[in-house]
């Protein structure tokens, strides 16, 4: 079922050898002046830095343009265009005030909720698709169950250590991925009830993966979060972090698959379940990013066609 790494794999994880882009210092001293000037002064300043990586963006350009193209089925503004890179901005300025604590500073409307009362541990699927912070701020409202994230945390250690510094507090919500006991960790978790965060929308490189029809082409998605659901045997559900402009998050939970019932089920039949399920998560994704395109931060070619 599952393709094996290819030279298309490897050139769908181009964003894995992408250096970071900013300074270290620009990054803290952005942090430090969002949390004593404010965040409507700190906005302004967002625009001049989202206009620059618009303008001087290069092959992160020609990604969103062609994104913007498959996602409108026309071609894109410039408004429309460098709102991507103003939307990304928003999002990560954000992310300082949740990490915070600033909760009040936010319009937060969340729908699905009610799909946890159960009290059951799952896992959340989401994608570099709008935020994940806003929608682990609503962990207080899901009956005040702890929501982390498992992320293989050298992807965007930069921003990382910028939080942690802020609030030494704020890795303690990720679990690493690729260590010998990061399952062990994922289970112990789940079956205290937590909801765990995957992005799972780009592949590595080196993992398993299948095409699957998105916004009109084949891209590729890996099966490596399902298949680590269905050895867990839990439910999954497609999350979204919406950023629908000036302060306002909308969050949305979706049943995608339940993997509770796998024992003695035979391989085949596991496997089909695993792609079907990434095939909705694909559609999922698909029609949240139709309906939020600025919200989409994949500043690669992620259609780039197979070697």
């Amino acid at each position: 079922m599952a393709a094996e790494p290819t030279p298309a794999l490897a050139a769908s994880a181009e964003w894995t050898r992408a250096a970071e882009r900013g300074s270290l210092p620009l990054i803290r001293f952005m942090a430090w002046m969002s949390l004593y000037l404010g965040r409507p002064f700190t906005r302004i300043l967002l625009r001049i830095i989202a206009a620059y990586f618009f303008v001087f963006g290069g092959a992160s350009g020609r990604a969103v343009r062609g994104y913007l193209r498959r996602c409108l089925a026309r071609e894109p503004t410039a408004a429309e265009r460098y709102g991507v890179y103003f939307a990304f901005a928003s999002t990560l300025h954000d992310r300082i005030y949740f990490i915070k604590d600033r909760f009040d500073l936010f319009e937060i409307e969340a729908h699905g909720s009610e799909l946890f009362d159960d009290g059951a541990g799952a896992l959340l699927l989401g994608a570099h698709h709008g935020s994940f912070e806003a929608m682990r701020a609503c962990g207080r409202g899901l009956a005040g169950r702890r929501v982390v994230m498992a992320m293989y945390e050298e992807n965007a250690r930069q921003i990382n250590g910028v939080l942690a510094a802020i609030d030494p507090s704020a890795l303690s919500g990720i679990v690493p991925l690729g260590r010998v006991d990061s399952m062990l960790s994922l289970g112990e978790l789940l079956d205290e009830g937590a909801l765990v965060g995957v992005l799972a929308d780009r592949t590595l490189g080196n993992e398993a993966a299948i095409a699957v029809r998105f916004l009109g082409e084949e891209a590729w998605f890996p099966t490596g979060p399902m298949r680590m659901a269905a050895a867990l045997r839990r439910k999954v559900y497609f999350m979204a972090g919406l950023y629908r402009g000036g302060n306002r998050y909308e969050i949305r939970f979706e049943p995608l698959a339940d993997f509770n019932a796998l024992e003695g089920m035979p391989r085949a039949e596991r496997d089909a379940r695993v792609r079907a399920a990434v095939e909705a998560y694909a559609g999922r994704l698909e029609h949240y990013v139709r309906s939020a395109p600025s919200n989409w931060f994949n500043f690669f070619d992620f259609w780039k066609p197979r070697a």
